[in-house]
């Protein structure tokens, strides 16, 4: 029985680039196309690779290079779905620019500033979400990466992308007040991140505006059970005399709390009145629908992305931060008719 012949080796970059008469750098630059090389050059890395049947391996052309051709996104966790359509929004971006992307997850790291360092190895730049614990840490790499805050504080010397909250928190409380309400509880914990203060801020600003005193938030935290647990304080009594409508930090505690509420036969917004932030999908199908803010996360993923390739190539940014417009959008958890459904194509 006879064998078959054995297979001869895969050609490498390295035989590409001694066929051509160049070095790897150069046969890893005419294959990505840069301009750096001329077109002589690129003629006789492509000649080659085709004699050989040349696979290039992105170890090899970031050995070349020395880039790794992949983007950290710093997330505490991907539990709801906030960070998911961020992460759609940089991956989408980065992909295109020609990066994957390596995610690393933050809560629960007992040694937060060695895993950044190692993830550091690994990319050419970092997204970080927040610029508070992990901003820190990112910090603490000093000049050695490209960085880029998401959703963080105005630090002046970390670039950064983050969604209008002040203002918009400001009209979405006045709205409520000019509803009726007289009792508002914001439901949030202002010191979690800055985009939450920054709405607890828009929330007592709407109060003072009007010579009233603003209810200190409810600090919980921003997943669904903290949500859950809220509705039951109120429906213990905690709050129930004094909140005729909840102003949340964002719409997976808002969702929550409408589900719980409506289960224990509250009438929303007839006994109280619920509003969230994000305007997730499923805002715009629960019956009421939730009253929001639109923010465009996975706009702010994808800015993140080109900002951090911009970054990499030496691009100046206009500005340190960039800010991007958020919208009110009105449905019947405030009190407000029921838009029509969208309507699809």
């Amino acid at each position: 029985m006879s064998s078959a012949a054995p297979r001869p080796p895969a050609a490498t970059i390295y035989s590409v680039a001694e066929a051509a008469g160049v070095s790897i750098a150069s046969v890893s630059r005419a294959l990505q196309g840069s301009s750096e090389v001329s077109e002589r050059t690129r003629a006789k890395v492509l000649a080659a690779a085709a004699r050989l049947n040349y696979v290039p391996l992105a170890a090899a052309r970031s050995l070349a290079v020395r880039h790794h051709e992949a983007f950290a996104l710093v997330l505490p966790e991907l539990d709801g779905p906030y960070f998911a359509e961020l992460m759609m929004g940089f991956e989408a971006r980065a992909s295109e620019l020609g990066h994957s992307v390596v995610l690393l997850m933050t809560a629960g790291k007992p040694d937060l500033e060695r895993a950044v360092r190692q993830t550091a190895t690994r990319v050419d730049g970092l997204a970080v979400l927040g610029s508070g614990t992990t901003g820190r840490a990112v910090a603490a790499l000093g000049s050695a990466k490209p960085v880029l805050f998401i959703a963080g504080d105005d630090t002046g010397d970390v670039e950064g992308i983050r969604a209008e909250n002040l203002n918009s928190a400001l009209d979405l409380t006045s709205h409520l007040i000019e509803h009726g309400r007289r009792r508002l509880v914001f439901v949030g914990d202002p010191g979690s991140a800055p985009d939450v203060r920054d709405r607890y801020d828009g929330f007592t600003q709407a109060h003072r505006s009007l010579g009233r005193a603003p209810a200190p938030p409810v600090r919980v935290g921003l997943r669904e059970r903290d949500g859950v647990r809220f509705a039951e304080t109120l429906l213990a009594g905690d709050h129930a005399e004094h909140a005729d409508a909840i102003v949340c930090a964002n719409d997976e505690l808002a969702l929550a709390i409408m589900d719980r509420l409506i289960a224990a036969g509250r009438r929303i917004p007839a006994d109280i009145a619920v509003v969230g932030w994000d305007d997730v999908m499923a805002a715009r199908y629960v019956r009421p629908g939730l009253t929001t803010v639109r923010q465009p996360v996975r706009r702010l993923g994808e800015l993140a992305a080109a900002r951090l390739h911009g970054l990499l190539r030496g691009t100046p940014a206009e500005d340190s931060l960039h800010v991007l417009p958020t919208e009110l959008v009105l449905r019947g958890s405030c009190g407000c008719p029921e838009p029509p459904p969208p309507a699809w194509p």
